[in-house]
C-alpha cells in the first residue's frame, strides 16, 4: 500500500533471513524457472509487511527478483466506505470473505504465466484505490502478505506470525492506520478469530520472539 509506515527492525530481518534459507532450500527441489510463492499471515500489527519487505531484500541479494502483493489492497469495499459498510452489515461480514479472491487469484495466475497484470493499490493518505501495472515476466518470486494470505491457492510456503492484536496494540498506535476505538477493537477480535483458523495451514510459525519454528513441535528450525 502506498503511504504505509513500516517499522523494520533487526528481529524482522532475522526472521526474514531464516525464511530465505528455507525458501532457497525448497526452490532447489523445483525446476530452474519455477515461479515460487510465499504467503505471510498474522494479525494487525504483527509485522507481516515488515517481514515481507525484509525477505524481499534478503532474496534480492541472491539475484532473485521479488514482487510483494499486499492482500489489504484486495478488499471488496474501499477504505473510505469500509467502516460504514461494516457497521451497516454487522460484524458477521468481517473476515476472509471481505477479500476479492477472484482478483487476487487472477493476479497470481498472471504471475505464474509470466503475463502483464493490473493490480489494485491502496493509497492510504487519500484512502483511494489506484491501479498498478506489473510485468510479471520479470519477476521470479511472489510474496503475499495479509491477514488471510494463507488461504490463497498455489502457495509454496505459508508463514504465520504468532502474535495477537492484544500484543501488538502499541505498534498499531504508532502506525496510526486506524483509530483504536471500541468499534475497531471489535473488528480486531473478529479478524483474530478468522486468522487463527488459518494457522494450521502454515508450514512455519514465527513465534513471539520472531524466530522461525516448526508448527507441530514449536522447536526452532
Amino acid at each position: 500500500m502506498l503511504g504505509d509506515v513500516l517499522l523494520i527492525r533487526d528481529m524482522h530481518k532475522a526472521a526474514a533471513s531464516s525464511i530465505a534459507e528455507k525458501v532457497i532450500e525448497d526452490k532447489k527441489t523445483k525446476s530452474k524457472f519455477y515461479k515460487y510463492i510465499v504467503a505471510i499471515s498474522g494479525e494487525s500489527g504483527a509485522g507481516k509487511s515488515e517481514v515481507s519487505h525484509a525477505l524481499a531484500k534478503e532474496l534480492k541479494k541472491l539475484s532473485i527478483r521479488v514482487k510483494i502483493l499486499h492482500a489489504d489492497n484486495y478488499y471488496k469495499v474501499p477504505p473510505l466506505l469500509r467502516t460504514e459498510w461494516r457497521k451497516e452489515k454487522g460484524m458477521r461480514t468481517v473476515g476472509v470473505n471481505e477479500y476479492d479472491w477472484n482478483l487476487l487469484q487472477g493476479n497470481i495466475k498472471d504471475f505464474k504465466e509470466d503475463r502483464e497484470s493490473m493490480m489494485p493499490c491502496i493509497d492510504i493518505i487519500p484512502e483511494q484505490v489506484d491501479k498498478l501495472i506489473t510485468d510479471f515476466k520479470k519477476i521470479d518470486m511472489l510474496i503475499i502478505d495479509g491477514l488471510y494470505a494463507l488461504k490463497a491457492k498455489n502457495i509454496d510456503m505459508r508463514i504465520h506470525i504468532d502474535l495477537t492484536y492484544h500484543e501488538t496494540k502499541m505498534i498499531q498506535i504508532v502506525r496510526g492506520k486506524e483509530k483504536l476505538n471500541n468499534f475497531r477493537m471489535a473488528i480486531l477480535e473478529r479478524e483474530h478469530q478468522s486468522v487463527i483458523k488459518l494457522k494450521p495451514l502454515a508450514n512455519y510459525i514465527i513465534n513471539k520472539s520472531y524466530q522461525l519454528t516448526d508448527p507441530e513441535t514449536g522447536e526452532l528450525v
